[in-house]
């Protein structure tokens, strides 16, 4: 049985991630941060929302119930109890999301630690090529040949 301790632990280093997640995101949205995307909630906090989707694992379906019990993620997301979003407006928002936005998070967040020139190099074509690649990814220019 674990103790009781690293529930607790648990719960602070999610707080931690999702208050790192909307400073960043505020960072890379800029003046567009407050303005309301899909469903009326501002940019970052749809944004963020995707952070703690993926960060946990949750469905689309199981993230607006999960919110509904943490307290402190969601007065971290400016949300009260009756404004979590439904998983509806959460899944339409993933695609309605500008590619512009990931980038912008991208970038900030490699800003914030420290990275040789070559691996900034490589992420930053790796991007470029799915943005430009029909299709998905395209492993052009890393054969290993």
């Amino acid at each position: 049985m674990k103790p009781r301790n690293s529930t607790l632990s648990m719960e602070i280093d999610l707080l931690d991630f999702v208050e790192h997640c909307r400073r960043l995101a505020k960072q890379a949205l800029g003046k567009d941060a407050g303005e309301p995307a899909s469903g009326g909630f501002a940019r970052w906090v749809h944004v963020v929302l995707h952070c703690f989707r993926l960060e946990e694992g949750h469905s689309y379906r199981e993230t607006p119930n999960r919110l509904k019990y943490m307290a402190e993620i969601r007065e971290a997301l400016g949300l009260d109890w009756d404004d979590v979003p439904d998983y509806s407006t959460i899944y339409k928002s993933f695609d309605r999301l500008k590619m512009w936005v990931w980038r912008a998070l991208l970038r900030v967040s490699a800003q914030q630690h420290p990275v040789c020139q070559k691996s900034r190099q490589t992420s930053s074509f790796r991007i470029f090529e799915k943005s430009v690649a029909p299709g998905g990814w395209s492993n052009k220019g890393f054969s290993s040949s």
